[in-house]
């Protein structure tokens, strides 16, 4: 082949690949939206109300410039998120067993931690 021939042979392959690329971007917007906005949820039933002990209770304590949020349930402690001074990074003192012995974290994240709820306690 000559230059010149494959020239217009990679020319021709590059275009072909630019439409193939482009085609599904024009399909998605010639596309109508048929997504609806999600209804209200239903009222609850009646006599149906909110255990306030339930909802967590949170109290943001500073001291100088750090700040540490103290989070309880039922009036006992299970979690501190201590935000250090100096803009560091935060981390959690976590009470994985209830024993008031707290386990520090670096963050809500990667490991797994199994449910452990309290089914009935003396």
């Amino acid at each position: 082949m000559r230059p010149a021939s494959t020239r217009i042979i990679l020319t021709l392959i590059a275009f072909a690949a630019a439409v193939a690329i482009t085609q599904p971007a024009m399909a998605q917007q010639n596309k109508k939206s048929t997504a609806q906005p999600i209804p209200e949820p239903p009222p609850p039933p009646p006599g149906f109300e909110l255990d306030p002990g339930a909802e967590p209770q949170v109290t943001i304590r500073k001291r100088g410039e750090e700040t540490v949020e103290e989070y309880r349930i039922a009036g006992k402690l299970y979690m501190m998120k201590v935000t250090p001074a100096g803009g560091g990074p935060s981390y959690y003192l976590i009470d994985e067993r209830g024993d008031g012995k707290f386990a520090r974290q670096e963050g809500p994240g990667p490991g797994v931690r199994p449910p452990m709820w309290v089914i009935h306690s003396w």
